[in-house]
């Protein structure tokens, strides 16, 4: 298949490709192109208008920025995958890049359009949430910043409306005796996930849980930030009894769908059972 006739541009700045997106109607973004291009070769996306944000260099970077970290909405996913400061600075981050897609995908996707295109099975999204990121997202009108826990509403869709572009990816310092954890079933490394949970955990200087955020993929049509079952943890000693008690809070926070991959009631299964794996992993790494 071969994707419908459209208009190209190739903008080299921030200000021109915001302007674009003001000017034209039914425009679409291309960056790495690696969710894009499929849908418009079957047709199931038919923009009249593409703009190719891969000559913006100023949306290709890595830096550390007040104890936290900013990347660029055009960064490669490998790129993030290999970068000595996320390691140190978010090493959520730096788990998890493996577990998107293959290295042939990684390569030409982009950290920006995986966050962009909202699918509830992604990993980027949840670690987003997770990590309490910020999205800077410009328009000819200004720029503004949107909560990751926010930016999300449903299947493929965010607040970022149709005349903004998603520029930059915010990620906050790790507050002290902090620790982390990322986990998927996938049929095979790479597939989009049957269920995966991404966390973070907390701990005060007595060992009490002072924080956790617990954020699930592909059990709902977007990441689920499930705050319930993270308060199960707010000032326990996170122990076995404590860990079981926010891992089984978890069902009653998601909306799991059966398909030809796996049931909902399995998938209902896998998401205690990897909250649980999860939140041993980052209490063990908080301590």
């Amino acid at each position: 298949m071969k994707p419908a006739p459209f208009e190209y541009f190739a903008p080299t700045t921030i200000d021109e490709a915001v302007s674009l997106l003001a000017e034209q109607e039914d425009a679409k973004i291309l960056a790495g192109g690696q969710s894009l291009v499929p849908v418009m070769n079957f047709r199931l996306a038919r923009p009249s208008v593409l703009i190719d944000l891969n000559r913006i260099k100023e949306l290709f970077y890595i830096r550390a920025q007040n104890g936290g970290l900013a990347i660029g909405a055009m960064t490669r996913q490998r790129s993030v995958e290999r970068d000595a400061s996320i390691a140190r600075i978010a090493p959520l981050v730096t788990e998890t890049m493996p577990y998107v897609a293959h290295p042939q995908i990684r390569n030409r996707g982009t950290f920006g359009g995986s966050i962009v295109h909202a699918d509830p099975a992604a990993e980027l999204p949840a670690v987003a949430i997770a990590l309490g990121a910020k999205m800077k997202l410009r328009s000819k009108q200004g720029e503004r910043l949107e909560d990751a826990r926010n930016f999300f509403t449903g299947l493929f869709s965010t607040t970022l409306l149709p005349t903004e572009l998603l520029t930059e990816i915010v990620l906050p310092a790790m507050s002290p005796r902090t620790g982390w954890a990322f986990t998927e079933v996938a049929r095979r490394h790479g597939d989009f996930a049957l269920a995966g949970v991404v966390c973070t955990v907390t701990l005060d200087s007595k060992g009490k849980g002072a924080g956790a955020r617990i954020v699930l993929m592909s059990l709902g049509d977007k990441p689920i930030d499930a705050q319930n079952a993270a308060k199960a943890l707010m000032g326990e000693t996170p122990n076995a009894t404590a860990i079981e008690a926010a891992a089984n809070a978890v069902d009653a926070e998601i909306d799991p769908q059966s398909d030809i991959h796996a049931s909902a009631a399995f998938r209902r299964h896998l998401a205690c059972v990897l909250t649980r794996r999860a939140l041993e992993t980052a209490v063990a790494r908080a301590k």
